[in-house]
């Protein structure tokens, strides 16, 4: 892939620039801990991960911090536990504090210097606008799902992606789609006909964390462990 060839990158945001593992087991880990629950945060994320999946299918147009909260719950049941209206409230109302991974300001800044940036965003624009302070994105276009009224992998966001290219003056051919999650994500982007990039963050790790297992046939045409590599990537294409 010839990565001077492209216009603009659109980013998946939690998981991917944002360390949203480490700010879901925030609260999770320590509601485990009073509910008696001997369970590491791996397998919390992994409880976790179908719960917010199903309630975003369920629930398309809700804001994302009433998914949270819902989803927390649901896990709870599965769990054996109640989770209080305080706690999901918590996970509901956690998301500007969950950390940027480190090299994603910096691989964007970088990125910004060759290319458009779009955020396509499972999220509500508060959420983002609070995960901004952090990344210092320079982005031409940020989609969420609360804009859309979906969450990935339904078509909405790509849809009203198609509708921002041509805003922005950028052929679909000149788009590369760059993300974590092959659920959300890569299947998505291999049925829209996206060429993508795999930001494997859990590369060094098992299992799937806070994302569920792909359910679809899915694609990427260069993986990366990181936001740094891929920026370092492009840094030397160009």
């Amino acid at each position: 892939m010839d990565l001077t060839t492209f216009q603009a990158l659109s980013f998946d945001c939690y998981g991917t620039l944002i360390d949203w593992e480490t700010g879901i087991a925030a609260v999770l880990a320590p509601w485990a801990r009073e509910q008696g629950l001997d369970i590491s945060n791996e397998d919390l994320l992994l409880a976790y991960a179908d719960e917010e999946a199903a309630v975003e299918a369920a629930t398309p147009t809700a804001l994302y911090p009433e998914v949270l909260a819902k989803a927390f719950r649901r896990t709870g049941t599965k769990l054996g536990r109640e989770v209080s209206d305080g706690w999901a409230r918590r996970l509901g109302d956690s998301v500007p504090a969950w950390p940027a991974f480190p090299d994603s300001a910096d691989a964007l800044a970088r990125l910004a210097s060759r290319y458009r940036l779009i955020i396509l965003s499972n999220v509500h624009r508060a959420g983002f606008a609070g995960s901004n302070e952090q990344l210092r994105g320079d982005f031409a276009a940020i989609i969420t799902a609360e804009d859309v009224g979906g969450y990935k992998p339904a078509e909405n966001h790509f849809r009203a992606l198609d509708a921002k290219l041509g805003e922005l003056g950028v052929e679909r051919s000149g788009l590369l789609h760059v993300a974590q999650s092959l659920f959300h994500d890569h299947v998505p982007a291999k049925r829209e006909g996206l060429p993508s990039v795999w930001i494997n963050r859990r590369r060094d790790r098992p299992g799937w964390g806070a994302t569920p297992q792909p359910s679809g046939d899915f694609g990427y045409d260069l993986e990366f462990g990181s936001m740094g590599e891929f920026a370092d990537a492009v840094d030397k294409a160009f």
